[in-house]
């Protein structure tokens, strides 16, 4: 026990130089002052430090990126206790970054992540059980675990519990649960997590669980098309293109129709085809409506395949 006690010492002190020497040209940078200092501070036993310069290591982050370093400073803080350090090995091994994927290790480290009260890892270990990658499909223990994160405040956990609320799943079904997933929507979207406020948007557009409000969604796909990802976009484009909940507009509609297609959104591309092709709002040009659905059917759109001969 004393000998390998004395290996992880040592380890870690191989490690912490190596990451010393990285960050030594940016002594001058602020910032290299901060990865000295969590060197310094997880040579002496933080495992928290640990961690976080493993993090800095994994992003390149005033040193030079090497992820084979920070897996070992990552499994040291996860040895330690710390949740964070887990959940970020276990991203390691489920990618094959800096490790030989290994799936069933990430499952297990997000395992230890969330028993120790790691809510990142529940959300992780949960996305694994409802996918099935690395992890028997378990969709009901997937709501469990994201249900459980939510309750901790973790936000994200939220919209994942709700979205397998509305498909019955976790909560029972009929009116009960989709009421629920409506709640957990609702509170997720409060906090800006953007996928829950695009799935209560839509809730909103069909009527499910809620009064239909077409002016409540455009405010909701508003809010997230105008985010950095620019999803919601195309769902506010239909809104502007059918005039629900908002004046009829196709002027309105080809220009977040466009936004979505130059973002990758096959939905957006699809959109504007029909507007192209229709002559709604756009000259009419049926040559670049075709273009559009083969661009919308390659980003795997799929109702746009069937259009202009499917995929080419």
């Amino acid at each position: 026990m004393f000998q390998d006690a004395r290996r992880s010492v040592v380890q870690l002190l191989r490690i912490s130089l190596l990451a010393f020497t990285a960050i030594a040209a940016f002594g001058c940078n602020p910032g290299g002052h901060e990865a000295q200092r969590l060197s310094l501070a997880c040579d002496g036993g933080d495992v928290a430090a640990c961690a976080e310069l493993g993090d800095k290591l994994v992003r390149g982050e005033h040193m030079l990126r090497d992820l084979s370093r920070a897996a070992t400073l990552f499994e040291i803080a996860c040895n330690g206790g710390n949740t964070d350090g887990c959940t970020q090995l276990g991203d390691l091994y489920r990618q094959g970054r800096g490790v030989t994927a290994d799936t069933q290790r990430a499952v297990d480290l997000y395992g230890q992540a969330c028993d120790g009260s790691g809510m990142t890892g529940c959300i992780r270990l949960g996305l694994l059980h409802r996918d099935g990658n690395g992890a028997l499909p378990d969709s009901v223990r997937a709501a469990a675990l994201f249900q459980r994160a939510c309750d901790a405040g973790e936000l994200t956990g939220c919209s994942n519990a709700a979205e397998l609320y509305i498909a019955g799943v976790g909560a029972g079904d009929g009116t009960a649960a989709v009421s629920k997933a409506v709640e957990l929507f609702e509170r997720a979207c409060d906090g800006d997590v953007n996928a829950a406020c695009l799935l209560l948007g839509r809730l909103y557009v069909a009527g499910t669980g809620v009064q239909r409000d077409g002016a409540r969604a455009v405010d909701l796909f508003r809010k997230v098309c105008e985010g950095e990802k620019v999803d919601g976009c195309a769902d506010l484009a239909d809104l502007y293109a059918s005039g629900e909940g908002v004046t009829q507009d196709f002027d309105q509609a080809a220009q977040f129709y466009r936004r979505a297609c130059n973002t990758g959104r096959g939905k957006g591309c699809y959109g504007l085809a029909i507007l192209y092709e229709n002559g709604a709002g756009l000259n009419r040009e049926p040559a670049r409506a075709a273009a559009l659905f083969r661009r919308a059917c390659r980003l795997g759109y799929d109702e746009a395949c069937s259009r202009d001969g499917g995929r080419r």
